[in-house]
């Protein structure tokens, strides 16, 4: 599978590069904290919008806005950490915000020579991660 990706915040743009997790980072979550939850929350459920079908290898734009029913907030105590773009089980691309300065929205311009699921994952402070999906064609 060959994915394409740039992403576009606001005026700027930034390229997604994985990062190691921090020496003892992973010790300081429990199992149950590191769970990804699907099911639905109106503050924290990613709402994806993309089309439904695409042509092979054509650029298009995925727009992730946390909060399904309302924007997740923005505070020094609370906001969301990132949002990762999956297609299926292979990440595309992430972004992190930080507190105050970011809106809870991302938006990813990709193209996939393959359809499937593509899956936002968003974590905020003070809970695990939240998913959401969207099924997509890739014509030829």
């Amino acid at each position: 599978m060959r994915v394409f990706t740039t992403i576009i915040i606001g005026l700027g743009v930034l390229v997604a590069l994985p990062l190691a997790p921090r020496a003892g980072q992973e010790e300081q979550f429990t199992p149950e904290f590191k769970e990804v939850r699907s099911s639905y929350d109106a503050k924290h459920t990613p709402k994806l919008a993309a089309p439904d079908s695409v042509k092979r290898g054509q650029w298009f734009e995925v727009t992730v806005t946390v909060g399904a029913g309302s924007a997740h907030p923005s505070l020094a105590e609370h906001f969301v950490r990132y949002i990762a773009l999956y297609k299926d089980s292979a990440e595309i691309a992430r972004v992190y915000l930080h507190p105050v300065f970011s809106y809870p929205k991302a938006v990813f311009t990709i193209a996939l020579d393959e359809g499937g699921t593509l899956r936002a994952i968003a974590e905020p402070t003070h809970s695990a991660a939240w998913e959401g999906s969207k099924k997509i064609t890739v014509t030829r």
